[in-house]
């Protein structure tokens, strides 16, 4: 069985985050050919152009993270109806020089918690605009907007309560699925390739 290895963004910086449990209890009901390694963004200083020539340390770690896995895991709370801001700076950095942009064709899902019922909702719309821009295939359905409940959540990120595990089993079965259909999509000889097939260009 294939392993994909799965590099996950936490949006948050907050050490008690919502965020960052539900990813922990996300890890904890994947399947087992999912792999995965925290990007961190805590440590990138604002992205400016004037970085492009020489990237810091942060930066480049960052980028060789999101090269070095097969799909990408997007975690994160809405701050103002919006994404927040040390989250989309380290996709501005990963996107970055341009004509660099680390996220393309890189299978992509975005799951998010909020005390709120509907939390997260207008930040993952902002966020699939963005990845759209990157070339970033989507897992589009099941959407998920986690109302967070401290009953249902141990502080390890074990799921206590069924409805709510099966459901966010169900989500990581699918990002599995997905990430596989996409990474098979591009193979060598697709449109998109550096050298594509003359022949499939032609159709």
């Amino acid at each position: 069985m294939a392993t994909f290895r799965i590099g996950y963004f936490v949006g948050s910086l907050a050490r008690g985050s919502i965020n960052r449990t539900l990813a922990n209890a996300l890890i904890k009901l994947a399947p087992e050919d999912l792999e995965f390694t925290e990007i961190p963004i805590k440590d990138l200083p604002l992205y400016s152009y004037d970085y492009d020539a020489d990237f810091p340390p942060a930066g480049r770690a960052l980028k060789e993270a999101i090269e070095g896995s097969d799909g990408i895991l997007f975690v994160s709370p809405e701050y103002n109806r919006s994404i927040p801001g040390a989250l989309k700076n380290a996709i501005d950095w990963g996107s970055r020089p341009w004509g660099s942009n680390s996220f393309a064709r890189k299978p992509t899902g975005i799951i998010g918690a909020s005390p709120g019922s509907i939390g997260t909702a207008v930040m993952q719309s902002s966020m699939r605009a963005v990845l759209s821009f990157l070339d970033a295939p989507q897992l589009n359905a099941p959407e998920a907007y986690v109302k967070f409940n401290p009953a249902a959540f141990a502080d390890d990120g074990t799921v206590t309560d069924e409805g709510t595990a099966d459901f966010l089993r169900h989500y990581m079965e699918e990002y599995g699925a997905f990430v596989e259909r996409v990474l098979a999509a591009n193979a060598p000889g697709h449109i998109g390739d550096l050298k594509p097939d003359a022949a499939k260009l032609s159709r």
